[in-house]
């Protein structure tokens, strides 16, 4: 009998472990997993959750799109990146609309952000200038396959 509540146990820990499921940022304290540098911007700070669950934060949408170069993108279940708009929001990068623009710093110099809608990134990049991707756009820019 106490087998069993042992095993149920292991079973619902594993099951809750492997949420997949975005993960809080924990700005000013978590470090980003390609560069190391510790997560301060809320604007410009990004997540990718892989189909296990394991969430790894990056400080700007560029290491993320960096660190995607070296890992097999099928394994990703969810790629998000913060709202300029809406700081410290995730949203689903493929649905997202990116904005390279050099009066737009982002932590690693690639003056890269992104907008929940294509028609805020359009008037961003009317004040700013620049040039709009999407999200297969921007994997392009970036050589992830």
């Amino acid at each position: 009998m106490i087998s069993r509540y042992i095993l149920l146990t292991v079973v619902l820990l594993t099951m809750v472990s492997c949420e997949v499921s975005p993960k809080p940022i924990n700005y000013g304290s978590d470090g980003c997993h390609f560069c190391s540098m510790t997560i301060v911007d809320k604007q410009h700070a990004a997540e990718i959750v892989t189909k296990k669950g394991k969430a790894f934060k990056f400080d700007a949408v560029e290491c993320m799109m960096n660190h995607l170069k070296d890992v097999d993108i099928t394994t990703i279940e969810l790629f998000l990146v913060n709202d300029f708009h809406a700081p410290g929001t995730l949203i689903d990068a493929k649905d997202a609309t990116f904005l390279i623009s050099k009066s737009i710093p982002s932590p690693m110099g690639e003056y890269l952000s992104a907008f929940y809608s294509k028609e805020q990134a359009e008037l961003v990049e009317a004040e700013n200038e620049g040039e709009l991707y999407t999200w297969d756009g921007l994997k392009s820019r970036f050589k992830v396959n």
